[in-house]
């Protein structure tokens, strides 16, 4: 499982402002990154996600240590995307080996699977409303067609969220037999192997 055709597209062009005439150059960090994610970025990610989605739903999809867990195992399908080096929206995945998502696809990490679980898309709240989400998500579906291993990408959302999903191309599954309390979620696929002519003219 190479990941080194992959980096380009997490490697984009750093945009900077301008530099005033007669100011001198000084070191800054990037306006806009995209990288992959590690432990250090645990903490940051966590308290994103925990803002996003308890005060929506009351649950998270990945707790504190879950989040460390996958960075552990899969960070290759983290995707984060920091501003002047804030944190500023993060997709976690891991890989799954079935058709369908079950209750072990919430915690564990197939290293042979072809498939990616996104377990969870979150953007900071002072970001949100900026079309952020959509961005990142595209980008991290580029990158994953740079990926040989993988066939498709997964998720599970609830009802209210199916049409932003819709719009970046993915299509439902129909009911996903996981629960979390009373919610209930629908499951949805984005077809990678079918962009195989993308990958051979995207530099990958």
């Amino acid at each position: 499982m190479s990941e080194v055709s992959a980096l380009p597209f997490l490697k984009p062009i750093h945009m900077r402002a301008p530099i005033s005439p007669g100011r001198q150059r000084r070191h800054t960090l990037p306006a806009s990154e995209f990288r992959s994610l590690n432990t250090e970025d645990a903490i940051s990610v966590f308290e994103i996600e925990r803002e996003a989605f308890i005060s929506v739903s009351g649950e998270c999809p990945l707790h504190l240590d879950e989040v460390r867990h996958f960075l552990t195992l899969c960070p290759e399908l983290s995707l984060g995307w920091f501003e002047q080096g804030r944190l500023v929206a993060f997709i976690i995945g891991s890989l799954w080996d079935q058709d369908r998502l079950t209750t072990d696809a919430l915690t564990l990490h197939k290293p042979h699977g072809t498939t990616v679980h996104i377990h969870v898309l979150a953007v900071h709240r002072t970001f949100r409303q900026q079309g952020k989400g959509s961005i990142l998500l595209w980008r991290y579906l580029q990158y994953l067609r740079c990926l040989p291993y993988v066939r498709r990408a997964v998720l599970m959302c609830e009802d209210f969220l199916v049409p932003f999903y819709q719009k970046s191309g993915f299509k439902g599954q129909g009911p996903s037999e996981i629960t979390v309390g009373p919610l209930t979620f629908i499951e949805m696929y984005y077809p990678i192997r079918g962009h195989a002519f993308i990958r051979r003219n995207s530099g990958c």
